[in-house]
């Protein structure tokens, strides 16, 4: 079954950003979508048996900190 998980990114706000992001989350095992809202400032992750650990951590290796 698929999940959703929200991530707040306070840095993000250009399109660059939210490409980085998506490429590095996007190689997360288990990762089907990856939506970056740069108004609201939110990483949304969609896909099956998501790794909290992980998605946070390539966010960070994409250059960005979750709050």
């Amino acid at each position: 079954m698929s999940e959703t998980v929200t991530y707040t990114v306070p840095a993000v706000h250009c399109a660059h950003c939210a490409l980085s992001i998506r490429e590095e989350v996007s190689e997360v095992a288990g990762v089907d979508r990856v939506d970056v809202d740069l108004e609201s400032k939110l990483v949304a992750v969609t896909g099956r048996d998501l790794d909290d650990a992980a998605l946070r951590s390539a966010i960070a290796d994409a250059g960005y900190e979750v709050a």
